[in-house]
C-alpha cells in the first residue's frame, strides 16, 4: 500500500472501530518509515472528529464511539512513545479521575480517548479519587485543565468538596475545572463553581479547546 492508501484505511478503520486492523495500519505505515504524528493528524484524530460528528447528528451512538475509540486507543500505544521522541506538541494536559466514592468509569474512560485523540496528555487517576489525591496529581502533574467525574447523584456533592480542596490549596485559579456525568447538569456545574460542563465526551474536546484557548489568550507572551 502506499502512504495515502494507509492513511485512508486508517481513517475507514478506525471509524468502523476495527482495531486489529488499524494497529495492523499503523505498524505498515510505520515500516513504509511514515512520520508517527502524519498517521496521527492526517488520519485517526479526523478519523476520530469524525466519529464525534456523527454521535453529534444522531448517526453514531455510545457503542460506536466506543469501539472507534478502542481502536484509537490501541494505534496511540503505539505511537506514543515515538510521538515523544519526535517532540510533537500536545494542545495541553487533562487530569482526569471519577469522584470519591464513585466507581463508574465508562464514560471517563470514553472521554479520555476522545480528549488524547484530539492531542491532549491525558492522565487518569482511575476512581474513587479522594480530594487530597486530586491535589497531589495537579501539584505533580501541572495540568491545564482538571475533570471531575460522577455518574451518582449521591457523589455529586464531591464535586464542592474537590473545589473546596483546590481553594485551600491555593490552586483554584491555577487550572481549569471541568465536571461531568450523567446526572450532572449545566446547572449544577454553575452551582459549583465549575469553568465548564460537557453533556458527552465529543462536547468535552470541544469545551476544553474552547476553555484552553480563553484562558491562554488572556496571558500575556
Amino acid at each position: 500500500m502506499t502512504p495515502e492508501e494507509i492513511l485512508q484505511a486508517l481513517y475507514d478503520e478506525t471509524l468502523t472501530g476495527n482495531a486489529p486492523r488499524v494497529l495492523e495500519l499503523t505498524n505498515e505505515g510505520l515500516d513504509l518509515d511514515m512520520e508517527p504524528q502524519t498517521l496521527l493528524f492526517d488520519a485517526l484524530i479526523p478519523s476520530l472528529e469524525e466519529v464525534g460528528a456523527r454521535f453529534e447528528r444522531g448517526d453514531f451512538f455510545v457503542p460506536e464511539m466506543l469501539i472507534a475509540g478502542r481502536a484509537m486507543a490501541g494505534a496511540m500505544e503505539r505511537l506514543r512513545p515515538l510521538l515523544a521522541e519526535t517532540g510533537v506538541e500536545t494542545v495541553g494536559k487533562f487530569l482526569m479521575g471519577t469522584v470519591k466514592g464513585d466507581v463508574h468509569d465508562i464514560g471517563k474512560n470514553l472521554v479520555n480517548i476522545m480528549l488524547e485523540g484530539a492531542g491532549f496528555e491525558v492522565i487518569d487517576l482511575g476512581v474513587q479519587v479522594a480530594p487530597e489525591k486530586f491535589i497531589e496529581a495537579i501539584d505533580l502533574h501541572q495540568p491545564d485543565i482538571v475533570g471531575f467525574s460522577a455518574f451518582l447523584t449521591t457523589t455529586m456533592p464531591m464535586f464542592k468538596a474537590n473545589m473546596n480542596a483546590l481553594e485551600k490549596a491555593g490552586m483554584r485559579n491555577d487550572v481549569i475545572v471541568m465536571v461531568g456525568g450523567a446526572p450532572v447538569t449545566q446547572e449544577y456545574a454553575d452551582a459549583v463553581g465549575a469553568d465548564g460542563y460537557a453533556a458527552d465526551a465529543s462536547q468535552t474536546v470541544k469545551r476544553a479547546k474552547a476553555l484552553l484557548d480563553a484562558k491562554r489568550s488572556k496571558v500575556p507572551a
